[in-house]
């Protein structure tokens, strides 16, 4: 598989997101097939299919959202490989997605700190018009709950992008009445759970993102422990 695809396939070669990638690019090696751990284009691919799916989910694709999702390829990768990317993003887009067994797929592969970095993605395209519709909400909502995600980690990303006056609380997954013991125990094992070497094995490109997902968590944390005087 060529380098633009973030690295070679392994799981994904095969099933919903393998068909819609093989009709893709016209031709697939099937020599990774037996490759189970998550790798770099097995993300990839499941990431520029839950795209798509977002995308159309109001069934209109206006050309101002190609061009956001073109400036985040070059924001968060770069500058090299983003004609292959969106050329390839654009017939991913002229299919029909059966997100149930996309995100079944995803489901039954991929590792729980990779799922949470998918989510994490997916909010990012959302908001790259800086207002995240409900459609796009609603969507990103069935994707987490049908890949096998908590609500309590669905709404810890959510509070990262939507935010009121509780969203440090929620980043952490705690209440605002919670103790201060209880805080300190929540940000040590959020910061460990998002932590950018759980993600490390999908190659340097997605790490560096992760580092945003994590950076939210430290200034929930120093936001609550200001609040409070800790």
């Amino acid at each position: 598989m060529n380098k633009w695809l973030w690295g070679g396939l392994g799981w994904a070669i095969g099933g919903p997101i393998g068909a819609i990638m093989g009709y893709a690019l016209g031709s697939m090696s099937s020599q990774n097939q037996n490759y189970t751990k998550t790798r770099g284009g097995d993300f990839g691919a499941a990431m520029l299919v839950l795209f798509a799916a977002v995308m159309k989910a109001d069934n209109q694709l206006k050309k101002t959202e190609l061009e956001f999702v073109k400036r985040f390829f070059i924001e968060n990768f770069g500058t090299n490989y983003t004609r292959q990317r969106m050329e390839l993003f654009k017939k991913i887009l002229n299919q029909k997605i059966d997100i149930k067994s996309v995100c079944n797929q995803i489901k039954n592969n991929m590792d729980l700190h990779s799922k949470i970095q998918l989510i994490h993605i997916l909010f990012g395209l959302s908001k790259a018009d800086n207002n995240i519709h409900n459609d796009e909400l609603n969507i990103i909502y069935d994707i987490a709950m049908l890949i096998g995600l908590s609500k309590k980690d669905f709404n810890s990303v959510k509070a990262m992008f939507i935010e009121d006056t509780k969203s440090a609380y929620k980043i952490l997954g705690v209440d605002s009445k919670s103790e201060d013991s209880e805080i300190k125990l929540a940000y040590r094992k959020m910061a460990t759970k998002f932590h950018p070497d759980k993600v490390s094995h999908l190659g340097e490109d997605f790490t560096k993102i992760a580092e945003e997902k994590f950076k939210s968590i430290n200034d929930a944390y120093q936001k609550i422990k200001k609040e409070r005087n800790l």
